[in-house]
């Protein structure tokens, strides 16, 4: 399902936060991409997007990386996490995959695993097959 509505939309990297503003001029698409769980709560200038994974799967995903990429217990990573800002290569994001893949007892399709990039796409995807698995 997608809902159009005016705005136009900036956003400003940080290290793992994403700021985003909004000034109402253009129209915009915003999309769910058939997720169920994506949700947008816009209260005067902010306007904030909840993960459609659950917390306990990021979590789970948060710790698989730090193991996979030698990390160490104070590092930081969230769901806005970039494996590329933790020092992952090609061959560490295989290896995260194949981690995440024993630990929640699925099978990732290669053309979607080569997309993920980030903890929270990791752990949308994980719970997309689980649900399917269902």
């Amino acid at each position: 399902m997608a809902t159009t509505f005016s705005a136009s939309v900036s956003m400003q990297a940080t290290s793992l936060v994403t700021t985003t503003r909004i000034s109402f001029q253009k129209p915009v698409l915003v999309s769910n991409h058939g997720r169920t769980n994506l949700s947008f709560n816009l209260s005067r200038t902010r306007l904030s997007i909840s993960c459609a994974a659950k917390q306990e799967t990021v979590e789970k995903v948060s710790e698989i990386v730090k193991k996979q990429l030698s990390l160490k217990d104070d590092q930081q990573v969230v769901a806005e996490t970039k494996f590329v800002d933790l020092g992952a290569d090609s061959l560490d994001t295989v290896e995260i995959v194949m981690g995440l893949e024993e630990e929640f007892g699925i099978q990732m399709a290669e053309e979607k695993a080569q997309k993920i990039a980030t903890v929270e796409q990791a752990a949308e995807l994980i719970e997309e097959l689980m649900q399917a698995k269902k």
